[in-house]
């Protein structure tokens, strides 16, 4: 009996999961169907499950002027990047090996941090920017993104150092490297997916951020592609077959990121979980 039961239920939690898989994906979907609908006929009612009379005019909108847009977010990702991996791997190595005074309390502070609305953030650089004169820039969007990463960036950090044989560690100091030496040359080779998993979720929040972008650099010259989607809605316009268009080609990046990381994200995330 145990024999005939296992296929049946193994095909209900398959089809469970299609049914969900699609239902989530339904966005993703229509997102793409809609790109390559004419605008006449995205107001039919019912509204075309399929591109019947297709059309590329969103795609060519995209090519002759979003590209500003998307090579800009895509120097902001990577420039947000940089800045946390540099800023929270030596921070998580600290939490996690080196054992500050306070360090437990440090921890907790970063978990209060992560809980702060956006907006809040936002309106702290604004006045702060003022000051600086670092309003309307990309440096200005880059430290801004690398806010809401670093926390994140180093608890992941910590949780995957932690894991790290302490002899190997002794191994490199015996051998006479320092604390430095040790954590360039030995720690952070060995921390690959750490460093995988934090440099996704940073380019992946910074490549989506909208609050700071239409904040710090709403008048800008080098402005995100989140906020040249945003230049197509207008008051008594919204350019949606352009709109969804450049939301596929802004997708692209993310989801090529997500297909080649994801055993790297999966090993990061769950780093520390479990401990002998």
């Amino acid at each position: 009996m145990t024999a005939f039961r296992r296929p049946r239920t193994t095909w209900w939690k398959t089809a469970v999961g299609l049914v969900l898989t699609a239902l989530m994906l339904f966005p993703v979907y229509w997102m793409v169907n809609e790109s390559l609908t004419r605008d006449q006929d995205m107001r039919k009612t019912p509204p075309n499950w399929f591109p019947v009379h297709g059309t590329l005019d969103g795609y060519r909108a995209v090519l002759h002027q979003q590209m500003p847009y998307l090579g800009t977010s895509l120097f902001i990702g990577l420039g947000t990047v940089v800045l946390t991996v540099a800023v929270a791997a030596p921070a998580g190595y600290s939490l996690a090996k080196l054992r500050p005074r306070g360090g437990g309390i440090l921890s907790f502070a970063l978990l209060i941090a992560q809980m702060i609305p956006g907006i809040i953030m936002a309106m702290g650089f604004y006045a702060i920017y003022l000051n600086l004169g670092m309003l309307d820039s990309v440096a200005g969007l880059i430290v801004a993104d690398s806010t809401i990463a670093v926390p994140f960036a180093t608890l992941v950090f910590a949780a995957f150092m932690t894991g790290i044989p302490a002899e190997l560690l002794q191994a490199a100091k015996t051998d006479g490297a320092g604390q430095l030496r040790t954590f360039w040359s030995i720690v952070m080779p060995v921390s690959r997916n750490a460093v995988v998993t934090v440099s996704l979720f940073a380019f992946l929040w910074a490549w989506s951020d909208f609050i700071f972008a239409n904040t710090l650099d709403g008048q800008g010259g080098a402005q995100p592609i989140t906020l040249g989607i945003y230049h197509y809605i207008g008051n008594n316009n919204q350019q949606w077959n352009a709109i969804m268009a450049t939301a596929v080609v802004a997708s692209v990046p993310a989801t090529v990121l997500l297909v080649v990381a994801q055993r790297y994200v999966a090993a990061g995330v769950t780093a520390g979980a479990v401990k002998d």
